[in-house]
């Protein structure tokens, strides 16, 4: 079996060079999962509701050859590899903020056949933090789900588990980390509510 090309607009653009690379369906989804940190095949298949194996197969295959990630074998089996974003894919977190930001205003309701997972609310959790807490790191817990951002004048990112020694921690429900995702309430709101 060969190497399969890779489809091309072939249009002589910056967007259209950029979509070549992260624009094929579940591409940009995988460099979210990675934002917070490395991943097993077997994480980034069960917070990826819908993708068939084949299919995240040849996306991770994809994005490592494009160098949007690495793949490195860890623990004592040597199948056992995990998948963490490269410079490069780690450059696509101020892309994938602002389609987040875009994307707000047509989330709407959730469906019933909508699947989620509280790691989801990191991005536009973490606009809402960032204005409450200018400078410091952050631990956030929705659920059995604990990551943390870190807010630097360099600007935010989030991570994986809780922050080392955190200037603030906020203990959430998804009902309102939902509120704050959608603008219905502040975060200050929910905290309030929260400790009422």
């Amino acid at each position: 079996m060969g190497i399969v090309p890779r489809r091309s607009y072939d249009h002589y653009c910056a967007v259209s060079r950029a979509l070549d690379i992260v624009g094929d369906r579940w591409n940009l989804l995988v460099v979210r999962e990675l934002l917070s940190g490395s991943r097993r095949y077997s994480d980034l298949f069960a917070d990826l509701p819908g993708i068939s194996t084949d299919v995240l197969a040849a996306r991770l295959k994809d994005l490592e050859r494009d160098g949007v990630l690495t793949r490195r074998k860890t623990g004592p089996r040597t199948g056992t590899a995990v998948y963490e974003l490269t410079p490069e894919g780690e450059s696509l977190r101020p892309v994938l903020d602002s389609l987040s930001i875009w994307g707000t205003s047509h989330l709407g309701e959730r469906r019933a056949t909508d699947a989620v997972r509280a790691n989801w609310f990191a991005l536009p959790l973490g606009r809402a933090v960032r204005e409450l807490v200018p400078d410091g790191a952050v631990s956030v817990r929705i659920g059995e789900t604990v990551f943390h951002y870190l807010i630097t004048a360099a600007g935010i990112t989030h991570h994986d588990g809780p922050a080392a020694a955190p200037t603030l921690e906020l203990d959430l429900d998804l009902a309102g980390a939902t509120d704050i995702a959608t603008g219905t309430r502040t975060l200050t709101e929910v905290m309030r509510d929260h400790a009422a």
